[in-house]
């Protein structure tokens, strides 16, 4: 994306061949800004730019590039210019760079580059992506332990220039074996007649090239190192990992983990540049199963259709329930995904992982089933009643002596414990609405009081109450919290 302040400037410089200008915008800005407004160039204007600052500064720039912009100047008319640049680049992201590239393209930039370039970066592009050996740079300061501190400073100004980081010099013999690690920090504070070998950290940690990358980033983490040194099975020293090139493999790395917690394959990606095919892939498998399992929930509804058409008032809590089974189960997995992510649950410990997770659904569904409970209970009586229409008339069998009262709204009030024409008896208080105009008629059978409604009145009865929808809810919600998590 285009700088909002820089980008007009840098056109109209191109635009006046103003060589001076663009050569102080390159070696004054920080590369990132420089990158950044020459970002909506083409290759050949943004080549164009470039070649007005010195290689170096040019290199620095260039990384900052996206990786889509990076191969578009790679496949440009500056390939002579690109070979250059290659030459002063990070050691790590010049191999990076060439991955990218088509074989064609990166052999005819290899043989531009000058033979010791080219035999480090035969040695660095031999690991694979994944491990320490693929991010790691051949580019470090290293000094022998028999010179004093004083030597050492003066080597290492001649060394400064061509190396990626001075935080950390290491001592090697005359094989190459690792000896230890002197600091910048400890060698300027110093004595300088004081010998690096009683200066040095013996105590160091190292990683192999074909360790995880992933573990090595989280190693560097947990150290607080900026870098760590990369060693073969004899303790040679072949690169080192920096603390910038973590920071990638971090983002990398939690970028997939957010992808998982979210049920989409990792893309491994720009999602803009993604590709549609490939991007419908990730999600559609892990849709597809979760919409399976979904269809369970349809299952259960239906065999308790009866039961909710009963008792209306249970099918208000369904959505209820279903939310909570999807947010617990949400959770569980995002802590999960990322305690692995973080190795701090391993594979062999997933029997702790499920009690630990069996509990805490135990509990967590307790906790909401509590309010559940009261909110259940505090559940208003007129929702708690259903009302049915009955198309034909219907009869009531009622006590002797019993007197059919009203509510004011002119219902029929009919008490608990009354025998229906269809057998059923009312364990509740219900309430009968005539159509207009109409009286319920009282007759006398075989010894027994009969109440004779006409068809289209409106029975209305509860069906439950409120403290037993409550211990129903509670105990729905608990449990599907526990199946959830």
């Amino acid at each position: 994306m285009p700088h909002p302040l820089f980008s007009p400037e840098v056109r109209m410089m191109l635009e006046e061949n103003d060589s001076q200008g663009m050569a102080a915008f390159v070696e004054n800005l920080h590369p990132a800004t420089v990158a950044e407004s020459l970002d909506d160039l083409t290759p050949q204007q943004i080549w164009t730019f470039l070649r007005t600052a010195p290689i170096q500064q040019q290199a620095l720039v260039f990384e900052y590039f996206a990786h889509e912009k990076q191969e578009e100047l790679a496949l440009g008319t500056g390939r002579e210019d690109m070979a250059k640049l290659i030459e002063k680049m990070s050691h790590d992201d010049r191999v990076d760079l060439l991955r990218r590239l088509s074989p064609a393209v990166s052999e005819a930039l290899i043989r531009l580059v000058d033979e010791a370039d080219r035999r480090d970066i035969a040695m660095l592009v031999k690991y694979p992506e994944g491990t320490a050996g693929g991010v790691m740079t051949t580019d470090y300061a290293w000094l022998p332990e028999g010179i004093s501190v004083g030597e050492a400073l003066e080597r290492l100004r001649l060394q400064a220039p061509n190396t990626e980081t001075l935080y950390y010099i290491y001592v090697l013999d005359i094989d190459r074996h690792l000896l230890g690690i002197v600091s910048l920090r400890d060698l300027i504070l110093a004595q300088r007649q004081t010998l690096l070998r009683d200066l040095m950290e013996t105590d160091t940690y190292t990683v192999k090239a074909d360790d995880d990358r992933e573990e090595v980033a989280q190693m560097i983490a947990r150290y607080d190192l900026l870098a760590i040194p990369v060693v073969d099975a004899d303790n040679r020293l072949i690169g080192i990992v920096t603390h910038d090139d973590v920071v990638d493999v971090l983002v990398e790395a939690a970028t997939e983990d957010a992808e998982r917690m979210g049920a989409v394959v990792p893309i491994g990606e720009n999602y803009m540049e993604a590709n549609f095919f490939t991007v419908w892939r990730s999600r559609v498998v892990w849709l597809s199963l979760l919409f399976v399992a979904e269809l369970f929930t349809f299952t259960a509804l239906e065999h308790f259709e009866d039961a909710i058409k009963a008792v209306t008032v249970l099918g208000l809590f369904i959505p209820l329930c279903i939310s909570t089974g999807g947010n617990s189960g949400s959770q569980a997995a995002t802590l999960i995904t990322r305690a692995l992510a973080l190795r701090q649950v391993t594979n062999r410990q997933w029997w702790k992982v499920l009690r630990k997770e069996l509990l805490m659904g135990l509990v967590l569904g307790l906790s909401l089933g509590v309010i559940g409970y009261v909110r259940a209970s505090l559940t208003h009586e007129t929702t708690l009643r259903s009302d049915e229409v009955r198309e034909h008339p219907f009869e009531v069998e009622l006590p002797t002596g019993t007197e059919l009262k009203k509510t004011p709204a002119g219902k029929v009030i009919l008490p608990p414990g009354l025998v229906q024409q269809i057998g059923l008896t009312t364990r509740r208080e219900s309430q009968v609405e005539l159509p207009p105009g109409t009286e319920p008629k009282i007759i006398q059978r075989n010894g027994k009081t009969i109440a004779e409604f006409p068809a289209k009145s409106t029975y209305s009865a509860s069906q439950i109450d409120r403290w037993t929808l409550a211990i129903i809810v509670s105990c729905a919600v608990a449990a599907i919290c526990l199946l959830g998590t």
